[in-house]
């Protein structure tokens, strides 16, 4: 308990008091950090960069410079963590010094980006540069076999579809994932009514 891979309001209020640790550089985690220091005791960003500048948007940057809540450790890496049943103290490694130092936390809000694993996809699906899968209006229709466009979430596949962090240009948030998986099941049943049309009229 305490391990994070994303900040919602619910986990913040939850830190109310504590202190929690960010790490990530992006603006995910610039607003993570905003956003729980309105209820932790304090926050600690961690980054192997050395700066946030190169990563994140300047109003966050701004945001977290002045906020005596947040404390940023550049060119840092958290290398150990534990507690009694629940996280109580991470240690942070700071590579430009070598000093390894050991910091009350409640909790970890672990927010790095994702990657994509569709490479077993790469002969059968239209990806992005980045791997992920092209759904709706996203994908090429030029190779696309169907006079009607694709619907949302289907892929370059006609009645193959997509939701969640595999899909490119997703919000990449579990309430996201569910609320795209719900839609999908709904264009799924949309796909088959076409085909039972289709069926009818042969």
């Amino acid at each position: 308990a305490g391990v994070f891979y994303g900040a919602s309001t619910t986990n913040a209020r939850e830190m109310t008091g504590s202190e929690v640790v960010v790490v990530g550089a992006g603006n995910s985690g610039g607003q993570a950090a905003v956003d729980l220091a309105r209820y932790a005791r304090g926050v600690t960003i961690v980054t192997r960069g050395a700066s946030l500048a190169a990563t994140m948007s300047a109003y966050l940057v701004h945001e977290i410079e002045v906020n005596p809540r947040i404390e940023v450790r550049v060119e840092s890496e958290v290398v150990a963590g534990g507690g009694d049943g629940e996280l109580e103290w991470l240690e942070i490694d700071s590579r430009a010094t070598g000093e390894r130092r050991r910091v009350a936390a409640s909790g970890l809000f672990v927010l790095i980006g994702t990657e994509s694993r569709t490479t077993w996809l790469r002969e059968v699906l239209q990806r992005d540069d980045r791997g992920f899968v092209l759904t709706g209006s996203d994908v090429d229709v030029a190779s696309w076999s169907l006079p009607r466009p694709p619907y949302a979430f289907e892929t370059s596949v006609p009645g193959v579809f997509a939701a969640g962090d595999v899909r490119a240009n997703g919000v990449k948030r579990v309430a996201a994932a569910a609320g795209e998986g719900a839609v999908t099941v709904s264009m799924v049943h949309r796909y088959l009514a076409d085909l039972s049309r289709e069926s009818g009229a042969s």
